[in-house]
């Protein structure tokens, strides 16, 4: 099943809901970054919500949103557009931790491989100035860190599910999730049903693991109220290229690309989202350094 996100509303439009499979695009951010366990839960999950966060904006209009904890993984940075295509870099890959004790003894602690710190979404909406907002981290587990995010920054009633399933050998068995967002107009009733349907819910990842497509997840949240308004692929995509890294280098100051001129020969840049490597020879960068100045 490859990956795609609906948008849709339900309950009489007084609920708009995202559901997304997500288990091919985590896939490859896992095998991109080299990721451990945890560290792929953690992230495919912030990839996740992010993909569906992108299609809530306008055509051109791009979002980055920042994860920054005190854990060991550090921090997690991922750019969402509004076509469904998402890329991400992460401080620290290699993080395998479960739970020890308790009703999830083994299962994967994304909560404290992320730890206490905020989540910041800068929205670029086309105009001169960006727009950062912010919210305190709740448990680290991703899910109910963005329901916070969007009721307290955004001031919409939200639900956020997520999950990431990791097989023995590190690859990504099933990823996907869901974006609840209630609308003004919505009743007390239709509240109390969403209540009760998303406690009795089955976690997003084992509901893709058994099959069940975005329309499939979407009816049972929904209760059959749904009208899809749009389907959209979604993908880890990286559009770097060496005419871009070329850009960056023409803005460094002249010490710095003498040294790299006269004293290093060359320079390899290395891309933090897909991890291709460039290489620009001395005459390169000569030429950049002319052209620029």
């Amino acid at each position: 099943m490859r990956d795609y996100a609906l948008i849709a509303y339900a309950y009489n439009q007084t609920v708009r809901i995202y559901v997304a499979s997500s288990t091919d695009l985590v896939e490859e951010a896992r095998k991109m970054h080299d990721m451990w366990p945890t560290a792929t839960a953690a992230m495919g999950r912030f990839l996740t919500v992010s993909a569906m966060m992108g299609l809530m904006y306008k055509q051109d209009e791009r979002i980055t949103l920042r994860i920054k904890g005190d854990g060991p993984i550090g921090s997690m940075l991922v750019e969402a557009n509004t076509i469904g295509e998402v890329r991400g870099e992460i401080k620290n890959p290699h993080v395998y931790m479960q739970y020890e004790d308790g009703p999830k003894k083994g299962k994967l602690n994304v909560g404290s491989a992320i730890g206490e710190g905020f989540l910041h979404v800068t929205k670029d909406l086309g105009m001169k100035e960006y727009f950062t907002s912010s919210s305190e981290l709740q448990t680290g587990e991703i899910g109910d860190d963005f329901t916070y995010y969007f009721t307290k920054s955004e001031q919409t009633p939200s639900s956020v599910g997520v999950g990431v399933l990791v097989n023995v050998d590190y690859s990504v068995l099933a990823s996907g999730g869901y974006i609840l967002q209630l609308m003004p107009n919505v009743t007390e009733e239709t509240i109390s049903s969403l209540e009760g349907i998303i406690s009795a819910l089955p976690p997003m990842s084992s509901l893709i693991k058994d099959g069940k497509t975005p329309e499939e997840i979407l009816t049972l949240l929904a209760q059959g109220t749904e009208e899809i308004l749009k389907k959209t692929d979604i993908s880890y995509t990286c559009h770097c290229t060496k005419y871009g890294f070329s850009k960056s280098l023409s803005a460094l100051d002249d010490e710095t690309m003498n040294t790299l001129i006269h004293e290093d020969g060359q320079a390899e840049i290395e891309c933090h989202f897909c991890h291709k490597k460039y290489l620009f020879s001395k005459y390169e960068l000569l030429d950049i350094k002319k052209t620029s100045r």
